[in-house]
């Protein structure tokens, strides 16, 4: 058995290298070869940059778990109804779900109906340990507070968190019972607040879906029927679009919400509380300052919509992002919003843009109404 035969040997015997300066056919294959382990090797490096960017933002939802639950156990010790156990005679305190400037919310179990409940707190009540607050605060949030179930009372829709009860906590406080908008499963969060901080912006269908429930909800709010008066919400905001157990939108938060009368609805409602409301979604005809005060309509949430339809597409708002109220205040920011840029990433349909820039129009006489918005091409369309 002879020595295996070399390159050399081969090219010998008739397999020199071609001539026309061409590699020879294993030469050709060795560097064929090592093209193909390149790219096999960057399709790995760049399945594993994929898996530890998801594995980033998994990790970087659980840290904001664990701190949002940091928070409400601190706010829980803190709240004198945590050691409160029963309000009135009937509501088993369970947890705290929030806490706003001046009310808490907390999950409890009604003995009575035997289901749970979210039982909002009303100011008065919140504030009652509180030292320097002027005389009558309390008086002036228990009466807000009434002002709200007044409100919210008359309200039965699927898009609309239900109110249950009203009661008196003490002389000076008073709390609301609402139907409980609890996530229905690991990773399911509460509101469409918490939903963009966890999971960043949405794909279209299904941002899309939810703004189609949120238009649900405010046609039926300005749209009445049987005599009940049109309700402009006024603190339209992710925080305030809760998902029940579903995952499907409900409404919530008629803390500032106007009853327009019959006979306001072609001249509007005067705007009597400037300031108050979150002013990224509010519209540029509520900063108007001097002279009589702004007369505002139900276009107020036609705005809001197309603030939070932005927010779900692109995971920040259109205008103001990284100001805070006092700088969006000082910079007349809402007053400047006269044109709407979208960023680059992520893509969203043209018909998608379409639809903001006419939510966001700053005249509110170009702003449609609710009722127009909902017969939209965009929002009929089966896609």
């Amino acid at each position: 058995m002879g020595a295996p035969r070399s390159r050399t040997a081969e090219q010998g015997e008739g397999g020199s290298a071609p001539a026309n300066g061409e590699l020879p056919p294993w030469e050709e294959l060795e560097l064929l070869e090592a093209d193909e382990t390149i790219k096999l090797h960057q399709l790995r490096l760049k399945r594993e940059e994929l898996q530890l960017a998801e594995e980033r933002k998994r990790l970087e939802g659980e840290k904001q778990a664990q701190i949002r639950l940091w928070r409400r156990v601190t706010l829980e010790d803190r709240s004198r109804f945590s050691r409160q156990p029963v309000l009135g005679d009937r509501y088993v305190v369970m947890q705290l779900l929030g806490r706003g400037g001046f009310s808490e919310v907390w999950k409890a179990f009604d003995l009575v109906e035997i289901r749970e409940v979210a039982v909002k707190v009303s100011a008065a009540a919140v504030i009652d340990s509180q030292e320097g607050l002027p005389t009558g605060t309390k008086a002036h949030y228990t009466r807000h507070a009434h002002r709200e179930y007044k409100i919210h009372k008359t309200m039965e829709h699927p898009r609309v968190v239900k109110l249950h009860d009203v009661f008196e906590i003490d002389s000076s406080a008073m709390a609301t019972v609402q139907e409980l908008c609890a996530p229905g499963g690991p990773g399911q969060t509460q509101d469409l607040d918490q939903h963009l901080k966890a999971h960043g912006p949405l794909p279209e269908r299904e941002a899309k879906a939810i703004l189609t429930q949120l238009l649900s909800g405010l046609r039926y709010l300005h749209c009445p029927e049987g005599g009940r008066p049109a309700i402009i919400h006024y603190d339209l905001k992710p925080a305030n679009v809760l998902f029940d157990g579903a995952g499907d939108v409900k409404i919530t938060d008629f803390g500032l919400s106007k009853i327009v009368e019959a006979e306001q609805e072609s001249g509007g409602v005067e705007l009597t509380s400037q300031g108050a409301g979150t002013l990224w979604y509010l519209p540029p005809e509520c900063f108007v300052m001097g002279g009589a005060a702004p007369r505002i309509s139900g276009k107020v949430d036609v705005w809001s919509v197309g603030v939070i339809f932005f927010q779900m597409l692109y995971g920040q708002r259109p205008f103001g992002e990284g100001k805070d109220q006092q700088k969006v205040l000082h910079d007349q920011t809402m007053l400047r919003a006269t044109q709407v840029d979208f960023p680059p990433k992520p893509a969203a349909s043209a018909e998608a843009k379409a639809f903001i820039r006419l939510c966001l129009a700053h005249a509110q006489e170009d702003r449609p109404d609710v009722r127009t918005l909902c017969a939209h091409p965009y929002i009929r369309a089966r896609k």
